[in-house]
């Protein structure tokens, strides 16, 4: 039974934001894997205009307006330093992954750029809540656990 996604609506005349949501379930079989993903995913255009939210984001930003956020500019629901920093990222197109902690909970948030045919069409937020102590491994190495041992940098 395919899902219908609850977060639709329509900017402008004739313009469905759904368009990247479908285009989602184009690569996926038309399965709408996104929609109750555990983490926050956040798309917006290349000005902006936020395109879709996933149930987490809607979820976590209700005291902000939730779905209303939908065709809003994500540089309008940001304060001074937050707002010049995504406005440089728009710009300049170059990712911006950190972690934070808020209410007892830590998150990684990771925007980043994303691309249709090669051509720059906005950002893409993820926020993951995460352990705050998480562990870490180093692949690739030539030891005898090649990857399946925790190494810790100094």
């Amino acid at each position: 039974m395919k899902q219908v996604n609850p977060v639709r609506k329509t900017i402008g005349k004739n313009k469905d934001i759904t368009q990247s949501h479908n285009h989602c379930e184009e690569l996926s079989n038309g399965v709408n894997w996104t929609s109750e993903f555990p983490g926050a995913i956040t798309v917006c255009d290349a000005k902006g205009t936020i395109l879709y939210m996933n149930r987490k984001a809607v979820e976590v930003s209700q005291k902000y307006g939730g779905l209303k956020l939908i065709a809003k500019n994500v540089l309008d629901c940001h304060p001074g330093p937050a707002r010049r920093k995504l406005a440089l990222m728009l710009t300049t197109r170059k990712a911006n992954v950190y972690t934070i902690e808020k209410k007892g909970i830590k998150k990684l948030i990771f925007q980043s750029p994303f691309y249709l045919k090669g051509k720059y069409k906005g950002f893409v937020e993820l926020s993951l809540q995460i352990p705050f102590n998480m562990r870490h491994f180093v692949r690739g190495t030539n030891s005898a656990n090649s990857g399946d041992a925790l190494h810790k940098r100094g």
